[in-house]
């Protein structure tokens, strides 16, 4: 044998102990977190159980990008350990993540991001059917999108945390990029017709106007309804991200076809229960004020004074009359937080109504 056979055999000797061992130590760590959840349900025999810790997560999440060696990206090795989280999670109750679908949607893709592969996905049709499916407790959780670098927000996520007492439990942020599909058995004929979800037109609009300038363009519920037409229609092409490719065996004609390189949209995640602090956290309110002058700013004057920056305000129109308007508020730090109870103190004195939509951990990846 060669010197390079003889040193081959030796790696992958050692390549074997070493997943000998990784194999072990993920079996150890599963085991623990099974005696986690039966320490938990023996000291609440009569309470439906929560496994999962938002604020737990962030932090162990976080210490494993800091403290990873390399050679892996801290951010790979932290989605490594969040699918062993997941399936961990999963041995002793799989929670049911509602998203925004179907199957195949960029909202389904955040969920598993968020998530894991080891959760139950339940594709539903709007927004709203999503916020109703945790409420009444079908599903654990809920992913919908809440904003876009390039579209700016999704105004009815914000109008049903008016009506909902759902709290926000998280957040992910996807980098979005969309492809320009077509059925493999049509692709030497002529498109006719472009099929895609509203969104994804609006952050393709340059490309499609300098290279698909003329072409019809049909929106429909999701791209991934519009992957599943052009897979079936001949003389038209989809609009939609590798996930919807996949599933309905789709060819890509052009790749990244998005107007700006960093598009990203953001999700939220709505559950029942309030997240307590992780250390590094964002809090979401809404805000309605009296219709006088200067009432932004006697709403936005508290957070400059006790140094809370805000890192998103939007306005959206009130249900409850013509002409006024409810205020939504991101901002760093946690509720608990004893400036962050100082500021929503004196807010609450002078709205007319505060909504504390919850205080959640800063997307980890």
């Amino acid at each position: 044998m060669s010197d390079e056979q003889v040193r081959l055999g030796e790696l992958r000797e050692e390549i074997d102990s070493l997943d000998h061992r990784i194999m072990e130590l993920i079996s150890a760590r599963a085991t623990c977190a099974q005696e986690v959840a039966h320490v938990k349900m023996a000291a609440n025999p009569e309470q439906d159980v929560f496994f999962y810790r938002p604020e737990r997560e962030a932090q162990v999440l976080r210490r494993i990008k800091e403290a990873n060696p390399g050679p892996l990206p801290g951010e790979e090795m932290a989605r490594l350990f969040r699918e062993i989280m997941s399936a961990c999670l999963a041995l002793e109750k799989p929670m049911h993540i509602a998203f925004l679908g179907p199957i195949g949607t960029f909202t389904q893709a955040a969920a598993l991001k968020h998530f894991g592969h080891s959760v139950v996905s339940v594709p539903l049709p709007a927004i709203d059917a999503v916020f109703r499916e945790v409420e009444s407790g079908a599903a654990h959780y809920g992913v919908v999108p809440v904003e876009n670098s390039t579209e700016g927000m999704v105004n009815h996520t914000l109008d049903m945390f008016m009506l909902s007492q759902l709290k926000i439990c998280g957040e992910v942020q996807l980098r979005i990029h969309h492809h320009l599909l077509v059925s493999p058995e049509f692709r030497d004929q002529e498109i006719t017709r472009i099929y895609s979800h509203q969104q994804s037109f609006a952050q393709c609009r340059q490309w499609l106007d300098t290279h698909r300038y003329g072409i019809e363009r049909v929106t429909v519920s999701s791209n991934a309804e519009a992957a599943r037409r052009a897979a079936k229609e001949p003389g038209t092409a989809a609009i939609a991200g590798d996930m919807a490719a996949e599933l309905y065996g789709l060819e890509t004609l052009a790749n990244s076809i998005e107007d700006r390189p960093d598009n990203t949209t953001r999700f939220l995640i709505i559950g029942r229960e309030a997240v307590q602090s992780s250390g590094q956290d964002k809090s979401s309110i809404l805000v309605s004020m009296r219709n006088k002058p200067g009432a932004l700013y006697q709403l936005l004057e508290p957070f400059h004074r006790h140094g809370i920056s805000l890192t998103r305000l939007e306005t959206r129109p009130s249900p409850s009359g013509t002409w006024a308007y409810v205020f939504y508020i991101d901002f760093e730090g946690h509720m608990d937080d004893e400036q962050a109870h100082k500021v929503l103190a004196e807010v609450e004195e002078e709205a007319v109504e505060l909504k504390r939509l919850g205080s959640y951990p800063i997307g980890v990846l």
